[in-house]
């Protein structure tokens, strides 16, 4: 038996052959301070404790090994094989025979590997000559974890401390028994029958065992080939010199040493190619994926280390097959191991053929699922083309450049890193005439317009930031040139430099703009993952340093760039972005001259362009040097305050002359004027507070004029809107009175009153925005109400009118989900994928802010049933926002949130009673019987923790039941109730109740029924046996189909029933099970099977319960009732 703690072995018949111990097992370990134990002081131990000693142990218990196999080799032997037994987490028996002669044919058909099923045992048989070994082991040690594959710390130290044995077992033997023809020739043999095996452990462990020990025979193979060429240049030295002292004995010692040498050399590598055969052939395949990766590094590391025999196409090819491999691990493997190839220029040569046989799955491979195989892939390719220029096509690079606009920041900027050394300025470029400055220049300015030209060809134009962003870590240096960068689109062309045109000025302010981001707010991106999160201190100053640099140089070249490009507004947006970015901590921020002159410009601009984009760029930009922080803090908001004013005093002229009494009036152009300033005040509006300048008296009358044009109402709403936002934001600060606040309420009122009127406006547009704006102010004005502070006066509650809300309701309905029926057929009409793309996006817009005052409380949470409606209907486009809704309103009120379930499925269920019993046409808002039912599903499935929401689902089936049997009155016209298939749909929901709760809704069911006579083979009674059936299979473990399926047939019950004519209240009760007399059943139908479902002639209390069946006592007058 081998064991861990002590080293002790059993000789006997049955055993190892040898009747004596090791002589290991009997010695004292050195230590690390090199003190030998005294025999019978310390414990002994094995070979496999030895390794968690450390090395200079290690080697010292070695060293006693290999003094006893000298003296003892067969038992030595045995102790290194259990060694490698027990590194296998084998815990079993090894039994040794001996064998006379690997050839005997009778010996080869007893190495087997078989289970013993009587002894519950597995056993493997197999020649280690002149041992044939026997391991029996326990059945289960193929799923046990061996230490190999433990998780944790341990398994990475005992797979290095297990490589490490095998080399310091070379390297202590590579001088002295290793060539003896014993050792390793067993050795050998064991690694390669044990990783032969089926049993996982065995495998691996030796797997490893085998490769390590051919790396280690590699270096022993290395020092050989560097002995015999240092004893050749010895000889040729010996040679050379004059025959008197020429020694000839002498070069006859070193050409036997060199003789000696290259034999033993020959013996190593005979070794290598029987390892190699045995084992890697065999296992480099192995349905373990880590086994195969573990064979690929070591192939690598082979060829790496003695190319002259490992670094052919023979063995390359197994590298290139792998590359297939369906584990990213191994793919992985294979990529990492080629790095290290195709990075020494010496082995290039030998990497022909397989670069051409598998160039095109290697850049397929940069397309690879797994993220760190891709960019290991890119960088595989970009050492390629680095070593050899013309291994990889212009196609080739074509399709690889394009990853510098990849998700994936690392393999972006893998790919910007090929990208920028192809952009590297010829050396021969022409330099002639030029000053010192411009031939500084003039390689920035080359490498510009090709990275210019690249972005041209590549057709994507709006991702500049994501190009800039791939280039930063290896381009830095050429995108934060801001004075190039500035000097380029200052100078104007020549004769002799034509310059960039147009679209080229537009591509480079984008990259100065988003190279002046990136130096400002670092890598992060939105749609690009694997960025640096956390700075380093290193980092941060670097950040510092060149926003203080982008400061000191923008501020005085930013009004000359914005005076030159001023009639170009897309430029214009751009540029004026860059204040935002800089840093007012500069030394350059106190230049007052510069603030000024930016701002005049700045001023200039907006007084020329109205578009979105130039207004948007200018607020924000105003908003970031209007902070209180800055140095330029007084002059910008002086210049905004200013530039405020007088667009509201324009308008203010303007809206004078156009309004006359509650109608509007006024030209083309004056209108166009009054236009632009509301575009202007509106996207001022959104950043700063504007409530000084009373926007909200100036612009509401327009919304009771008659004949405003609808672009006007656009803008006018967004400007209420935002005003109502800031008036509720600084609340605290500005309702000091009870006589503002009721100002503000009455401001609240006067726009939910005037949106509810816009809702039904002819303009789709007009209705949106009146739709988003006071489902927003409502919004925000529930949010304040939560966050108020008690100790200032607070907001006064709002609420809407039922008419705004019952309004609200009807728009989404009418214009978020009935405009998706139109819409399915529109995409294969005349509508682009981006037109209806952006129509999806706005209708999720509406639905998300309306599902918002659910949330937040502003509506009743019964106003969402109507949208739950369309859940599984339009799952694919809304889905997400409706259970987001379902989410958060189940976590303000699990039970009305549950009601609010119910409500949903009931409206729509009586829907569909009445179409078909009407009889008429479909309507749209009707589903079907079976959409409903699974609608259900869908709703039940959201009930994750069943003890959590336990009285939910008991008020669900409490809810159902009432709905079907509450007013029910049973007439001969009417044997059931008009809505008893709902509770087909209410099963649904069986699944989810606790076992107590089971018994309980079923009790709860059976005092709704007793009050009428059941006939269930009648069809209309099938409902409730399918209803019951789905509570009694859940108890069962069944599913209710296969249990009202089941050949358990009904009675049929003819007599009323007596007793209580209301059932109980709802309380978990467990009804006891009771004799039900004979005379309640038809004598007709006494024959039949046992009912499933019976109805009892006495009180429902006297109703059999889930618990099982009512045996007879006393049989005269009472029956068994088999539930």
């Amino acid at each position: 038996m081998i064991e861990k703690r002590k080293r002790k072995r059993v000789h006997n018949s049955s055993e190892n052959v040898k009747s004596k111990n090791a002589k290991t097992g009997r010695r004292g370990v050195r230590r690390e301070g090199g003190s030998v134990s005294k025999p019978g002081h310390v414990e002994a131990v094995t070979l496999f404790e030895v390794i968690t000693m450390g090395r200079s142990a290690m080697q010292a218990v070695i060293d006693d090994w290999i003094e006893a196999y000298v003296m003892d080799r067969d038992s030595s032997l045995l102790d290194l094989i259990s060694f490698f037994i027990q590194c296998s987490g084998c815990k079993g028996v090894v039994t040794a025979e001996m064998c006379q002669s690997k050839e005997d044919g009778d010996v080869m058909s007893k190495m087997v590997e078989d289970l013993d099923e009587v002894s519950g045992l597995q056993y493997k048989k197999f020649l280690a000559f002149p041992w044939i070994l026997t391991v029996t082991w326990p059945m289960d040690m193929d799923s046990m974890e061996y230490p190999l594959i433990q998780s944790g710390q341990y398994g990475r130290w005992f797979h290095s401390e297990f490589c490490e044995f095998v080399s310091v077992l070379v390297a202590q033997c590579q001088h002295s028994v290793i060539f003896d023809g014993y050792l390793m020739n067993a050795l050998m043999s064991l690694l390669s029958e044990l990783s032969n095996s089926y049993v996982r452990a065995f495998r691996h462990t030796c797997t490893l065992a085998a490769v390590k020990l051919l790396s280690s025979l590699m270096g022993v193979a290395l020092s050989l080939s560097v002995g015999i060429e240092n004893s050749q240049k010895l000889y040729e030295v010996q040679k050379k010199k004059p025959g008197r002292q020429k020694s000839t004995p002498q070069l006859e010692r070193i050409q036997k040493k060199v003789t000696e040498l290259e034999e033993k050399k020959a013996e190593i590598e005979s070794m290598m190619d029987v390892l190699f055969k045995g084992v890697f052939l065999k296992r480099y395949r192995d349905v373990l994926p880590e086994i195969r990766s573990m064979c690929i590094e070591e192939l690598s590391q082979w060829m790496k280390l003695y190319s002259s025999i490992f670094l052919n196409d023979s063995y390359l090819k197994y590298i290139g097959w792998m590359l297939h491999d369906k584990i990213p691990d191994v793919r992985l493997k294979c990529v990492l191991g080629l790095q290290s190839l195709y990075g020494d220029p010496l082995l290039m040569p030998k990497l022909d053929l397989f670069t051409s046989r598998f160039r095109e799955r290697m850049i397929s491979m940069t397309l690879d699922k797994d993220n760190e195989v891709a960019v290991q892939t890119m960088k595989l390719l970009v050492l390629i083309s680095k070593t050899s220029s013309d291994v990889l096509s212009p196609d080739d690079y074509k399709q690889l450049l394009q990853f510098v606009y990849s998700s994936q920041r690392p393999l972006a900027s893998i790919a910007g890193e090929l990208l920028f050394s192809r952009l590297q300025a010829p050396e021969s470029e022409n330099q002639d005439g030029l000053n010192e400055e411009q031939a500084h220049k003039q390689p920035t300015v080359v490498r510009l317009k090709a990275l210019l030209h690249f972005y041209r060809d590549s057709e994507l134009h709006k991702h500049v930031v994501y190009l800039v962003d791939s280039l930063w870590d290896c381009g830095g240096s050429l995108l934060k040139d801001w004075p190039t960068l500035t000097s380029i689109l200052l100078q104007d062309p020549s004769s002799q430099s034509p310059g960039l045109t147009q679209a080229e000025k537009g591509v480079l302010v984008e990259i100065l703009v988003a190279s002046v981001r990136q130096a400002s707010e670092g890598p992060a991106l939105a749609g690009r993952s694997g960025a640096k999160k956390v700075l380093s201190a290193r980092e941060k100053k670097v950040q510092v340093d060149d926003c203080t640099k982008l400061t000191e140089h923008l501020l005085l070249v930013l009004p000359m760039l914005l005076s030159k490009f001023s009639g170009n507004g897309d430029i214009v947006s751009s540029l004026m972005k860059i204040p935002q970015y800089f840093l007012p901590e500069s030394p350059e921020a106190g230049n007052s001259q510069a603030v000024s002159s930016l701002l005049a410009e700045m001023r200039a601009i907006l007084d020329v362009h109205s578009g979105p984009a130039v207004l948007e760029a200018a607020a924000r930009t105003y908003l970031s040097l209007c902070g209180e922080d800055t140095a330029w803090c007084s002059m910008a908001q002086a210049a905004r305050d200013s530039l405020v004013q007088d667009w509201v005093d324009h308008l203010t002229v303007l809206l004078e002359a156009s309004r006359q009494g509650d109608s509007f009036s006024a030209d083309k152009e004056k209108t166009g004027d009054i236009l632009v300033a509301l575009k202007r005040l509106r996207a001022f509006h959104n950043c700063h507070d504007l409530s000084r300048w009373n926007l909200f008296e100036l612009l509401a009358p327009l919304l009771s004029a008659e004949g405003v044009p609808q672009e006007v109402l656009l803008e006018v709403l967004q400007c209420l809107c935002y005003s109502i936002f800031w008036s509720l934001h600084t609340s605290n600060e500005t309702l000091t009175s009870r006589e503002k606040a009721v100002a503000q309420r009455l401001q609240l009122r006067l726009f939910s009153e005037r949106s509810h009127r816009y809702l039904s406006h002819p303009d789709p547009g007009v209705r949106q925005q009146a739709f988003l704006g006071v489902c927003d102010v409502l919004t925000a004005h529930s949010y304040q109400l939560h966050v108020w502070d008690p100790t200032s006066f607070g907001l006064l509650l709002f609420t809407p009118s039922p008419k705004l809300q019952m309004a609200l309701l009807t728009f989404v309905c009418a214009n978020v989900f009935a405009g998706s029926d139109c819409d399915n057929q529109s995409r294969v009409s005349e509508n682009s994928e981006g037109e209806r793309l952006e129509d999806l996006h706005k209708r999720r817009n509406m639905l998300a802010a309306y599902c918002k005052l659910i949330v937040h409380g502003v509506l009743e949470m019964s106003m969402v049933a109507e949208i739950y409606m369309y859940y599984m209907k339009h799952y694919n486009d809304f889905g997400d926002i409706i259970k987001e809704t379902m989410c958060r309103t189940r976590q303000t009120d699990k039970i009305e949130s549950a009601r609010t379930l119910v409500l949903c499925l009931q409206q729509l269920f009586v829907r569909l009673k009445r179409e078909q019993e009407s009889g008429g046409r479909p309507q749209p808002g009707v589903q079907t019987f079976t959409s409903i039912k699974e609608l259900a599903r869908r709703f039940a499935l959201t009930f994750g923790d069943l003890v959590k929401f336990r009285e939910c689902v008991v008020m669900i089936h409490r809810n159902g039941i009432e709905f079907v049997f509450q007013e029910f009155v049973q007439t001969p016209e009417t044997p059931s109730p008009p809505y008893l298939s709902y509770l087909t749909i209410l099963g649904e929901f069986s699944s989810k109740l606790l076992k107590p709760d089971k018994k309980t809704v079923l009790s709860y069911l059976q005092k709704h029924t007793a009050e009428h006579i059941v006939d269930l083979r009648e069809e209309c009674w099938k409902p409730l046996v399918y209803y019951r059936a789905s509570l009694l299979a859940v108890t069962e473990g069944e599913d209710a189909v296969s249990y009202a399926s089941s050949d358990r047939k009904p009675y049929l019950s003819k007599n009323k029933l007596e007793g209580s004519k209301s059932p109980a209240p709802f309380s978990p009760v467990d009804s006891k099970v009771s004799k039900v007399p004979r005379s309640c059943f038809s004598p007709s139908h006494q024959e039949k099977p046992r009912d499933m479902f019976p109805v009892p002639a006495e009180s429902p209390a006297k109703w059999p319960t889930a618990e099982g069946s009512v045996a007879s006592s006393n049989a005269a007058n009472e029956i068994e009732v088999e539930l």
